[in-house]
């Protein structure tokens, strides 16, 4: 692990932003700026920037290395292959080794103007600042519309409460920091992790700017990912619908049984119904094959669990002051 924390050596706190950035090239040095000027206001605090490259396919990797060799105060990991936005934050806090770790991201939706006042409620005792956001400037009534989905979905579903808006921007204390690390499961939702370990948490609201440049990688399908990977890490919800459900399909079917005995020996004018057995074979089949596929799904991630292959590998680690180069994957 790269220690970043130099509070032994001057007394100074210190604090570390993890960021991680795919094909972020168009607007990784304007990020970098704007992240800097807000972090030199905290005249009392070391600081540190670990950017993580999530596999970049453009030159995010070649500007990130440019910055390091201008700013002493850059570290930079690069990951061997896109791995995703949850492991690739997961690689940063691996690596990082501070009073305290400020996790966003590096499109400049997460303004940097925020992290003060993280910063402050940090200060005041809380191990987990959450931001929160309240509105989204470029936002689409589509891109809205499945925020809140997502969130109703999670709040439904989950055991861990999960505040809406409160995504992966956020600041955490020492013991919230190793809290994390000490979690190796592979499906990561880390803002559900964060409000798992329940700690004393502040939320900060914020609205987030549009987007600087390019687009956003959480498309439909890794925002479906993300949610799959929040119900099933974090409730049992799913397998306990299914339960009561089968519980009521096979109440209704002892109902309509009783029903056919009850036609047959009292009117006797019962005729062969080969459409509602047909309907009723179906319907039972579908659902046998929806509960199979539910479990099935639990089943995968233990058997993925259970191969205990790294979370991530490196072809770039973050470079000590001395200048040697660690490879040692995680």
């Amino acid at each position: 692990m790269t220690d970043t924390n130099e509070e032994g050596a001057n007394g100074r706190r210190s604090l570390v932003v993890v960021t991680p950035c795919y094909n972020e090239e168009a607007v990784i040095e304007r990020f970098h700026e704007k992240l800097v000027a807000e972090l030199a206001v905290l005249e009392d605090l070391d600081f540190r920037v670990l950017f993580v490259d999530d596999g970049s396919t453009d030159g995010t990797l070649a500007r990130l290395n440019a910055l390091r060799e201008r700013d002493p105060r850059v570290l930079v990991v690069s990951l061997s292959r896109n791995f995703g936005h949850q492991i690739a934050l997961s690689a940063g806090l691996s690596r990082a080794s501070a009073d305290a770790v400020v996790l966003m991201d590096s499109d400049l939706q997460h303004p940097p103007s925020t992290i003060p006042r993280l910063v402050e409620e940090w200060r005041k005792g809380h191990d987990v600042v959450s931001a929160v956001r309240t509105q989204t400037a470029d936002g689409s009534f589509l891109k809205n519309l499945n925020s809140k989905l997502f969130y109703w979905l999670i709040g439904k579903l989950s055991d861990t409460p999960i505040v809406p808006g409160a995504a992966d921007f956020c600041l955490l204390s020492r013991r919230a920091h190793q809290a994390l690390l000490s979690m190796p499961e592979r499906h990561r939702f880390l803002r559900g992790m964060v409000s798992w370990v329940g700690y004393p948490r502040a939320l900060v609201y914020y609205v987030a700017p549009a987007r600087a440049a390019g687009q956003s990688s959480y498309d439909f399908r890794r925002m479906v990912g993300l949610a799959f990977d929040a119900v099933f890490s974090f409730s049992v919800t799913p397998i306990r619908i299914m339960r009561r459900l089968g519980l009521v399909i096979t109440t209704l079917g002892l109902l309509y049984l009783v029903y056919i005995f009850l036609r047959a020996f009292t009117i006797g004018d019962l005729e062969p119904g080969w459409g509602s057995v047909i309907s009723t074979i179906l319907i039972l089949g579908g659902l046998q094959l929806v509960f199979m596929g539910v479990i099935g799904e639990y089943l995968a991630r233990v058997f993925e669990e259970v191969k205990a292959r790294p979370l991530f590998l490196l072809k770039q680690d973050a470079i000590d002051e001395s200048g040697n180069e660690d490879r040692e994957a995680e």
